[in-house]
């Protein structure tokens, strides 16, 4: 009998574990923004902050899996007193901040 598929295990399986995994995620506006505004505020970037809440909620036990309504009221966003004036970024403005946020992060890594 012919097998196309391979039958052994991959030998570098237990090395994914330590490797960072990139990923791409379709999220509303609404919640990239509040993220964004979020990951400012705290002084962090986009990728560290939802690498934190991921893993927080993965630690919380009893967190239900099922989906939330569609009519979900948006997160919250505290705003520190006597940070200026609030003003909305374009789509473009919130990509070209995580890019820079992504070029930072590079460079540090270099």
């Amino acid at each position: 009998m012919h097998q196309d598929r391979p039958t052994h295990v991959d030998s570098a399986a237990g090395t994914h574990h330590y490797a960072d995994m990139r990923t791409t995620i379709d999220l509303p506006d609404d919640l990239y923004r509040t993220l964004k505004t979020r990951a400012a505020i705290s002084g962090v970037t986009m990728r560290e902050l939802v690498q934190r809440l991921i893993e927080q909620g993965l630690r919380e036990p009893g967190v239900s899996t099922a989906p939330l309504p569609a009519e979900e009221e948006p997160l919250p966003v505290a705003i520190p007193a006597g940070s200026g004036p609030i003003r909305a970024f374009t789509n473009a403005e919130l990509h070209e901040l995580e890019m820079e946020d992504e070029r930072e992060r590079f460079a540090r890594s270099s």
